[in-house]
């Protein structure tokens, strides 16, 4: 939407091409073994280089006001002193005019993941209606981004018309959000091609061409060059297997070795489980005399627990009686509860048949209503056609009293034409009697 903003040229007149920025970012270093890729040029010549120049120079100027629009629209109250009012009203109206192309395509994407989720369940014809919905409403936001598109030129020329807000605005430029940065940045970046390449002239890029192809060339020696190592590479990798031999002699002896150690060690594994096996029975006799005493422990154990036994059957036997009382009122309990949910039962039942009842006739009264409905329907039908009748019979009355009293106007105004005709021709005819009279009696 920027670009196209942008592209319009009346909105911004041109910059002074003096004091454009036509000269090359060179950097101050000895010379380097890629000088022929440097353009000898520092500056530009033609006018139609600088021409081309100034217009990408303005179109990134536009760029870097457009994108701070939306932060200039949240800092509305700190800038009130600072920008003018009309500014200040075009930037509200462009912000209010962008929410709500956000706000439609958040819904319009809603509803299209919703579609995508039911398309699987739904009627075929059903999701046909609500696709054609979804594409009609995203025809209806091309109105709104021409409005859009038209608000950003009116706020683009105010800012440019003001060089004070302009230069305000650009203040502000840590507001800007990292993808318009970026966006800018790549202009820049092809601001910088452009330039190289207008200040390039057309020996200057054969020269260049001449350079790539000596150094592919030279590549090319290069990896000849590579390859001859690596021959020789693989020529001493074959002279390694004699030493690798040796090497496994030399292996062959440590296991050797290795296998005499194993020996001696068996031995030590012998002995130690000899010594093992003495220790067991000396443990075997001690756990011997342990058994003793914790048998003679469980009998005195088992005396005590008798006892306990003799102690608490007299407290069984209470909680016993206790129990069976307990019991018995529970059982009692039970029973007035099945006689009072029976009762309850038999109050369910009669309940249950007076509401079939009155579903029947709430069934009787909505067969009732529909017919009613019809009814109504007809009747407003009816009134309708006769309102129509009506109007139209009114319609007629009036073009026919309009008609009459045009009629009569007609009428009238022929009327007093021919009674003036007629006054005159009377009045002539009076004049030449009285001149012929008058006449007579002269020559007499």
């Amino acid at each position: 939407m920027a670009l196209d903003v942008l592209a319009v040229a009346p909105l911004y007149q041109g910059p002074d091409i003096n004091r454009m920025r036509l000269t090359a970012e060179l950097s101050k270093k000895p010379a380097s073994p890629l000088k022929p890729l440097v353009p000898s040029k520092s500056k530009l010549t033609t006018i139609e280089t600088k021409r081309v120049m100034s217009v990408l120079d303005e179109t990134i100027h536009k760029v870097e006001l457009v994108t701070l629009l939306s932060h200039l629209a949240s800092k509305d109250e700190a800038l009130e002193g600072i920008l003018g009012g009309d500014v200040r009203r075009a930037v509200r109206e462009h912000e209010d005019l962008c929410r709500s192309l956000l706000d439609s395509v958040a819904y319009l994407q809603d509803k299209e993941r919703q579609l995508q989720e039911e398309e699987e369940s739904e009627d075929e014809g059903w999701l046909r209606d609500r696709l054609l919905s979804v594409q009609l409403q995203k025809s209806n936001l091309l109105p709104l981004m021409e409005h859009i598109r038209e608000s950003t030129k009116d706020v683009l020329r105010l800012l440019l018309d003001n060089p004070q807000a302009a230069k305000l605005s650009e203040t502000h430029a840590l507001g800007r959000s990292a993808e318009a940065q970026r966006f800018i940045d790549c202009l820049m970046e092809l601001r910088g091609f452009l330039f190289e390449k207008l200040l390039t002239s057309p020996m200057e890029a054969r020269e260049k061409t001449q350079f790539v192809q000596d150094v592919s060339s030279r590549n090319r020696r290069n990896q000849d060059i590579i390859d001859a190592l690596e021959n020789e590479l693989a020529a001493s990798m074959k002279n390694r297997g004699a030493e690798v031999e040796k090497e496994n002699f030399v292996i062959q002896e440590l296991k050797n070795h290795l296998h005499q150690v194993l020996r001696l060690s068996e031995n030590n594994l012998l002995r130690t489980k000899q010594e093992a096996e003495k220790q067991q029975k000396a443990d075997f006799r001690a756990s011997q005399a342990r058994v003793a005493k914790l048998q003679q422990e469980i009998l005195l154990l088992r005396s005590h627990h008798h006892n306990l036994v003799v102690e608490n059957r007299e407290a069984e036997q209470a909680l016993r009686k206790k129990k069976y009382k307990v019991e018995t009122e529970i059982e009692n309990w039970i029973q007035k509860y099945d006689m009072e949910m029976g009762e309850k039962q038999d109050e369910y039942e009669e309940l249950d048949i007076i509401h079939k009842e009155e579903k029947v006739q709430l069934e009787e009264l909505r067969q009732r209503y529909k017919v009613l409905v019809e009814e109504f329907a007809q009747i407003r039908a009816e009134r309708e056609v006769n309102a129509k009748k009506k109007t139209e019979t009114e319609q007629e009355m009036l073009r026919m009293v309009r008609a009459a009293t045009l009629i009569q106007a007609v009428w009238k105004g022929y009327l007093v034409r021919s009674l003036l005709r007629s006054r005159k021709k009377r009045s002539k005819s009076k004049g030449r009697g009285k001149k012929g009279k008058g006449k007579g009696k002269g020559r007499k």
